[in-house]
């Protein structure tokens, strides 16, 4: 069983802000779920220029108690892998994340691309998915939105993993 979804953001702010809001938002008072966040590998290619980024976040369980009676989810803390490739001579950022925790039982993916927005040079657009499955890999359904925001904020991406952390308790659940 699979969910998949997607969202595309304009930030009216210049895409370098907006991708180094990003790299640094976390830990945050804001959201206080993710308690750390550490570089484990950064390197720049030298022939394109692009910087590469291998970040490990560390993040409270958020299940609900009720279900962290299963033994399976009775972890204090839910690790995250993100993977960046910034590009700045060609105004470009690749990111990926996904979940280390609970892996054996289903997945959880995470994709955003950075870039200037075509409507504006000096806004920038975020296009983002969100993916999870277990162990099974059949899809049960897909959902997609489509929002437009003006201003800097991380809420609307933060319910949108919210929906597809829930989804993925339920495919593990499913799998126990």
């Amino acid at each position: 069983m699979g969910a998949t979804v997607e969202a595309h953001t304009v930030y009216r702010y210049p895409f370098e802000y907006v991708v180094a809001s990003y790299l640094r938002k976390y830990p945050s008072s804001m959201e206080k779920h993710v308690t750390a966040v550490k570089t484990v590998e950064e390197k720049t290619d030298l022939s394109s220029g692009i910087i590469y980024r291998r970040r490990i976040a560390t993040c409270q369980n958020v299940i609900p108690q009720i279900l962290r009676k299963l033994n399976v989810l009775k972890v204090s803390d839910v690790y995250l892998e993100e993977e960046s490739w910034l590009n700045v001579q060609e105004r470009i950022m690749s990111m990926k994340t996904r979940c280390l925790t609970w892996s054996q039982y289903a997945s959880l993916k995470e994709e955003s691309v950075f870039r200037e927005s075509l409507e504006n040079p000096n806004w920038a657009l975020q296009s983002w998915s969100c993916f999870s499955k277990n162990s099974l890999g059949v899809h049960f359904c897909s959902e997609k939105k489509e929002k437009k925001s003006q201003n800097l904020n991380h809420v609307d991406m933060f319910l949108y993993s919210k929906k597809c952390l829930e989804t993925l308790w339920i495919i593990i659940l499913m799998n126990i």
